[in-house]
């Protein structure tokens, strides 16, 4: 007897969990079937990225997103929308050029961008002598007389042996956020950094830098793999290279622009789910991978929940943020509501991986969280997520870790994200219909295990 009370136990732990894990799939095919089959993402994105195009904060194109994003909130049946105030710094790129000239022979243009939230040459032509350098190490040990009226060519390459090309991004990125502060510290003129990108061709790629406080704003610019390459093998060559930049990018003051929130309230409680990407883009392409296809894949988990009348125990809210390439005021602001306020957040949720094949999700919260999230791994099998894994979540929702609010972001497969990132062919062709809809359908998943399990 005293065997079968003992055993007993287990064997309906047992019972249940399958009777759960039975329930649970039901659920997440009727999930995969409504947005596979009647799923809004792929002709939303087409909208945001060919009635509006690119919509860095602080312009006319993303106040016109804003106003879109509440549309669309509403039509996919958000109890209520609003908007919530955001302070931007506003930059502006104007026209820009690069032309380098070997040994005083011909004038040769290059394709080049201007970094984002650089100061450019105020429309002057800029002058001087190229050097190269091949990692901040070396350039810190170059003498200040060797810097002086320069401009600094980083050639930093894209570490290809990175599977996953997000470790090679971050391995890169410092040359594109600190050297121009590091140059003029020195005396330097301007910077050109190789741009941060796993492709071989000669699109260049903007993105934020930044400068220290005190330090002289020299300007700085990005050129793409081929250019970077024909500069290094003439300066290897002990060929002296003049460049000329002109730019007219800068800031611009400040104003006021907006998130944008939507939610369903939720039938048991007031604790809120969040689940968003960044509404702005950089100026150069469409922002469809980034992060159009997040922004679409968000309001339509909130459809979903609509659509097939789920009784969502907690408040889920879709936040499309403002400002989170050049300044990430949106997710700052939204933490800091959420700080005064007190408001109860159970989880949050980013997309901002591109609209590619879904692979995992991240696990950035407490170990407990976390090992609960691990157990649902066989439920998102059939549909292709096959990990919970990184202790990382988004930009725009980092900052809610500083409350200990748990945080996840969708993980996709990354090969092709780099090649386009911040370039002008970010555009609604590279999105494949399918990779963007599976990864809307393994976020209402997640969704929904979250707000059924805790």
């Amino acid at each position: 007897m005293k065997k079968l009370l003992y055993i007993l136990p287990l064997f309906l732990g047992g019972f249940f969990w399958s009777q759960n894990f039975k329930q649970d799939s039901l659920q997440f095919k009727k999930i995969s079937d409504e947005i596979l089959v009647n799923g809004k993402s792929y002709e939303d994105l087409r909208e945001l990225t060919k009635d509006i195009g690119s919509r860095l904060s602080g312009s006319s194109n993303y106040e016109k997103s804003a106003d879109w994003a509440m549309k669309k909130l509403l039509e996919a049946g958000a109890d209520q929308v609003w908007f919530q105030p955001v302070m931007v710094n506003v930059w502006t790129r104007g026209d820009e050029s690069l032309k380098l000239r070997v040994n005083h022979g011909k004038w040769k243009e290059v394709k080049m961008l201007s970094l984002g939230n650089s100061e450019g040459t105020k429309g002057k032509d800029l002058e001087g002598e190229v050097i190269l350098v091949k990692t901040l190490e070396d350039f810190e040990k170059l003498p200040d007389y060797a810097v002086k009226d320069k401009i600094v060519f980083f050639n930093y390459a894209f570490k290809q042996e990175f599977v996953v090309t997000g470790q090679a991004y971050g391995d890169a990125g410092k040359y594109r956020r600190v050297t121009p502060s590091e140059v003029a510290k020195k005396g330097g003129k301007a910077v050109i950094i190789r741009s941060l990108t796993s492709s071989f061709d000669d699109v260049p790629h903007t993105g934020s830098t930044r400068y220290e406080d005190g330090i002289p704003k020299i300007p700085a610019v990005a050129i793409g793999a081929e250019s970077a390459d024909y500069l290094e093998e003439i300066l290897l060559k002990k060929q002296k290279v003049q460049a000329v930049l002109n730019s007219n990018c800068g800031m611009n003051g400040q104003m006021m622009t907006k998130s944008v929130i939507g939610e369903i309230k939720g039938k048991s409680d007031e604790k809120v789910i969040v689940v968003g990407a960044h509404l702005d883009s950089w100026d150069v392409g469409e922002g469809a991978h980034d992060d159009g296809a997040g922004i679409v894949q968000s309001i339509e988990v909130l459809r979903t929940f609509k659509n097939l009348k789920l009784k969502n125990n907690h408040t889920i809210r879709v936040v499309c943020f403002a400002n989170e390439e050049n300044g990430v005021r949106g997710g700052r602001t939204y933490m800091e509501t959420v700080k005064k306020s007190e408001e109860p957040h159970v989880f949050a949720l980013e997309s901002d991986s591109g609209g590619f094949t879904p692979r995992s999700f991240s696990l950035g919260m407490h170990p407990d969280k976390a090992k609960s999230m691990k157990s649902w791994e066989k439920l998102f099998n059939p549909y292709g997520i096959y990990e919970f894994a990184g202790d990382h979540s988004g930009v725009d929702i980092e900052p809610l870790r500083e409350l200990k609010i748990p945080a996840s972001g969708l993980v996709t497969d990354s090969q092709r994200y780099f090649d386009i990132h911040h370039t002008p062919e970010d555009t609604f062709e590279k999105v494949n219909r399918r990779e963007l809809l599976l990864g809307a359908v393994v976020m209402t998943q997640l969704i929904y295990m979250v707000d059924k399990s805790w």
